[in-house]
């Protein structure tokens, strides 16, 4: 439909407005625009182009809409405001006030004004239109703004600090707000959920939908903490009834015990995540409907079993179905390839983006979001982690090996164990040795490599109190503790070392060194 077009009614001869006494018929009506729909394919609009002059409504006879409105509104006489083959507006006259009938000097003044006219209207109809929609683009892209900065909160602030593991995302979306998500689930008895999503289309539906899907993840995922299967299946069957048809949710969703390296998943039509061992690299094979589709879907369950220096991959589409110049694809065949050749954890995910900038070249324009994240586990568990049979377990925590963080180590042990009743000096004396040995875990274990933490654990029985200390310092050889000579020592004649575990040995009552090829680990006893 054309709308509003620029129409001005006069009375003819007169160019001020009538006053308010003037007769009321005809009903003449000072210059102003008539709010009047003009379709396209009425057949006044072709006549006008048609004619390109001053017209007489009275000597028309067409079947036309815009003709009967135009004559209800009192218009007699009018004159087409045209550019480019285009009507883009119309001069109106009303009846003149002397009842005389319009001349054809009147007609040809009326044809004159309008053609010079026109081009006027025209440059204000494109001005006015251009300001509308930069103001239309700028609030679209503060909402778009906003929305980014709200789909961002939704994501992890922080990664995952696991024993052992080193966690590692990266998500880059092809526009202002993305479909594609990533998560991770603190679940009881240490185990992490890890999800990856990805939303069909991109902009802000899609984002729209990612925001409700992790939110509906979240809460299934605390429902049914140990079944990933359950839980895609759960969340499959509230998003149906309210997805569009054309929209769904591809999702990869497992369980990971940090303790053995066991990682649970099950797939919702998702990329095949892969796993890179030592000497290979293969794809977690789970398939399943994408979420949203259909409901009562299953899901089946699978298994992955993680051993030191080996990671999982998991990635959004993004990666493998971005092409180049030559229209080629970066594939999955290629992924793995890459893979196998790699870094680990975050230089991982750097050097597939460095090949896929490699691979597409410069100037290109992202198709898709990228979504990469990855689980490397560095090392088994602790061993204090493993134990903690005897007796009950009253604190279990890590430090990372950088300066000073003994004091953190010495604070919480004293909180641990206030309600055992050690007296002050006792109490002080284990303060000084879990400060020397978390100190010497730190420097010597683990080198002050801040990716090392050392491991502190709590126990209490009847008889005895155990704080264990481990790092990752094993495979050297445990000095004995012998008591040291200061005069050999002043004189050179004995390393200076060893003063460290004979002060930790004098604090407490036993302490017991053992090392497991891969760990180092202290215990302070205490008898009650």
């Amino acid at each position: 439909m054309m709308r509003n077009l620029f129409r001005k009614q006069s009375q003819g001869e007169a160019t001020l407005p009538i006053p308010a006494e003037a007769p009321a018929e005809p009903a003449p009506v000072a210059a102003q625009i008539l709010p009047l729909d003009f379709a396209p394919n009425d057949p006044l609009s072709a006549y006008l182009l048609s004619t390109g002059g001053a017209v007489d409504l009275d000597r028309l006879k067409l079947d036309s809409p815009a003709l009967r409105a135009l004559r209800e509104a009192g218009v007699r006489l009018i004159a087409p405001l045209a550019g480019q083959g285009e009507l883009i507006g119309l001069l109106n006259l009303g009846p003149r006030r002397s009842e005389q009938e319009y001349t054809a000097d009147d007609r040809q003044l009326l044809a004159d004004l309008a053609t010079q006219a026109a081009p006027a209207v025209r440059v204000a109809q494109l001005v006015r239109q251009q300001q509308i929609e930069t103001q239309a683009r700028e609030r679209l892209e503060q909402e778009l703004r906003v929305a980014r900065v709200v789909q961002q909160t939704l994501l992890p602030k922080e990664l995952p600090e696991l024993d052992g593991w080193q966690v590692a995302a990266y998500w880059q979306p092809a526009q202002a707000v993305s479909g594609d998500f990533y998560d991770f689930i603190a679940l009881p008895d240490g185990n992490l959920g890890v999800v990856e999503a990805d939303v069909t289309g991109k902009g802000v539906p899609a984002a729209l939908v990612m925001a409700a899907t992790r939110g509906i993840l979240r809460v299934a995922a605390e429902q049914d903490p140990t079944s990933p299967g359950k839980v895609l299946a759960h969340v499959n069957d509230l998003l149906c009834p309210d997805l569009p048809p054309s929209m769904f949710v591809t999702c990869l969703y497992g369980v990971l015990n940090p303790a053995t390296g066991r990682f649970v998943f099950a797939n919702a039509g998702h990329n095949l995540p892969t796993k890179r061992t030592a000497d290979t690299v293969v794809e977690l094979r789970a398939t399943g409907m994408p979420l949203g589709l259909l409901p009562e879907m299953t899901y089946d369950e699978h298994e992955a079993l993680l051993e030191p220096g080996e990671i999982i991959l998991i990635y959004s589409d993004g990666l493998v179905e971005a092409h180049n110049p030559q229209g080629e694809m970066f594939s999955f065949p290629r992924l793995r390839t890459l893979a196998g050749g790699l870094g680990s954890g975050a230089d991982l995910i750097e050097q597939l983006r460095g090949a896929l900038a490699d691979f597409v070249g410069p100037g290109w324009e992202q198709e898709d979001d990228v979504t990469f994240v990855t689980l490397e586990r560095t090392s088994p568990p602790l061993p204090c982690r493993e134990r903690g049979s005897g007796g009950e377990v009253l604190a279990d925590f890590t430090v990372a090996s950088t300066t000073d963080n003994e004091r953190e180590a010495m604070e919480r042990v004293v909180a641990a164990v206030a309600g055992l009743g050690l007296s002050a000096d006792r109490l002080e004396r284990l303060k000084t040795a879990v400060g020397e040995a978390t100190m010497n875990a730190m420097e010597h274990g683990n080198r002050y490599d801040p990716e090392k933490p050392v491991a502190i654990q709590v126990r209490a029985d009847a008889d005895e109190l155990i704080v264990s200390i481990s790092d990752h310092g094993g495979g050297q050889p445990i000095p004995e503790v012998d008591t040291p000579d200061l005069e050999a020592k002043l004189a050179g004649l004995q390393s200076p070392r060893g003063w460290g575990l004979f002060l930790i040995r004098s604090m407490v009552d036993d302490m017991r060194v053992t090392e497991d090829g891969v760990h180092h680990t202290v215990e302070l006893v205490m008898n009650r």
